[in-house]
């Protein structure tokens, strides 16, 4: 795979070389060119065309139609009732694209894609001295297959089937896709394609997507439209006194709730611009409204004193003045300490052998 890569690669630089080179002698060259395609009606398509040349050459789109007596005719953005869309860029070489939606069959023909760069390519009187080069791709447009779509409900089960008639492609396989994702594929060439759920509707429901795989991929939808099944983001919501108190409802189902509203107890429309604890704590109710029905759910909402959250910090504060109080007053009472014993302190030994050294002399000095 990575030496055919590679050798893609350089067969395109060689092109891309190629059409410089001729861009430098004035002519132009393709660098891609739009591809033959098949559609369904009501389908679109997109054609793509890229070339180079020096000075940049202009693009243009032209058809013929399958009509015998039909000849080219130049397409415009916004033709065809502004169904047709070109998109051009002029930077270093040229691109364009041309689309096309709600196809029909009179949409089916040859599309042409020209380049030109040569400056009278344009002129009413003169002719070019370069003609445009050409590139061309059919647009082939089928009528698209009746595809019969529904579902039923047995024993806590959704079971969707599509069938598909007034086709004459072959059928490869089928896949089932809800929002973009696929949920289930197979290589069967039946005409019909079922697809089950497990649970109720109401837990299951949006649009489903039945492809056929064929040429060009028929596709179906089963819609599941159910009431609107509205919950609480959150049963209950937390706010302080003097915020925005924000309440929040969500509704899964399909189809999407067109109109909300919110009350309080059951009679005040909600409006919450600056929480107060008395007015504004209670149940809320939101109410949701689609095209089979209403539906609503209740939140809770408790307001807190901006004070609340400095409690937990003022009680520590209270327990540490207990706590340096009891110290201090314990200082205060506690009794002085014990004189010391006379063996335990070093003058008074000194003072009692000078005492008595004293008296030894004396009683020396009577003796003589």
């Amino acid at each position: 795979m990575a030496a055919g890569a590679a050798g893609t690669r350089a067969v395109l630089a060689l092109l891309v070389l190629c059409s410089m080179a001729a861009g430098a002698a004035g002519t132009t060259g393709f660098i891609k060119s739009p591809l033959s395609q098949k559609r369904l009606t009501q389908d679109s398509v997109e054609l793509y065309c890229e070339a180079i040349g020096n000075p940049i050459p202009e693009i243009q789109w032209w058809f013929e139609g399958n009509d015998p007596n039909e000849t080219y005719a130049q397409l415009w953005d916004g033709a065809r009732q502004d169904r047709v869309k070109i998109n051009a860029t002029y930077n270093l070489h040229s691109t364009s694209t041309i689309s096309i939606t709600n196809l029909t069959g009179d949409d089916s023909g040859m599309y042409e894609c020209r380049a030109s760069n040569d400056p009278d390519r344009n002129h009413l009187s003169k002719s070019p001295k370069v003609k445009w080069i050409r590139s061309q791709a059919n647009v082939f447009v089928i009528e698209r297959p009746d595809v019969a779509s529904g579902f039923f409900e047995d024993a806590g089960k959704v079971i969707m089937s599509c069938n598909m008639s007034g086709s004459q492609a072959a059928i490869k396989g089928h896949k089932w896709i809800h929002k973009e994702k696929i949920l289930e594929e197979d290589s069967s060439p039946d005409t019909s394609t079922s697809y089950t759920i497990e649970g109720k509707r109401e837990e299951h429901s949006g649009i489903y997507e039945c492809v056929f795989e064929a040429n060009p991929p028929v596709k179906g939808e089963v819609i599941i439209s159910v009431p609107p099944q509205v919950t609480a983001y959150k049963k209950s919501e937390h706010g302080n006194e003097g915020d925005t108190g924000v309440l929040t409802c969500k509704n899964p189902s399909f189809p999407a709730v067109t109109t909300w509203s919110w009350y309080k107890n059951g009679q005040t429309e909600l409006r919450i611009l600056k929480l107060e604890i008395e007015q504004d704590t209670g149940d809320y109710f939101c109410n949701g409204t689609n095209s089979l029905g209403t539906n609503n759910a209740m939140v809770n909402l408790r307001v807190r004193s901006r004070l609340a959250a400095l409690w937990p910090f003022l009680g520590i504060v209270a327990e540490v003045l207990v706590l340096v109080t009891i110290i201090f007053i314990y200082e205060k009472r506690r009794k002085p300490d014990e004189v010391p014993d006379d063996d335990d302190g070093g003058s008074a030994p000194l003072k009692s052998n000078a005492t008595n050294h004293k008296d030894k002399n004396v009683r020396q000095r009577n003796a003589n």
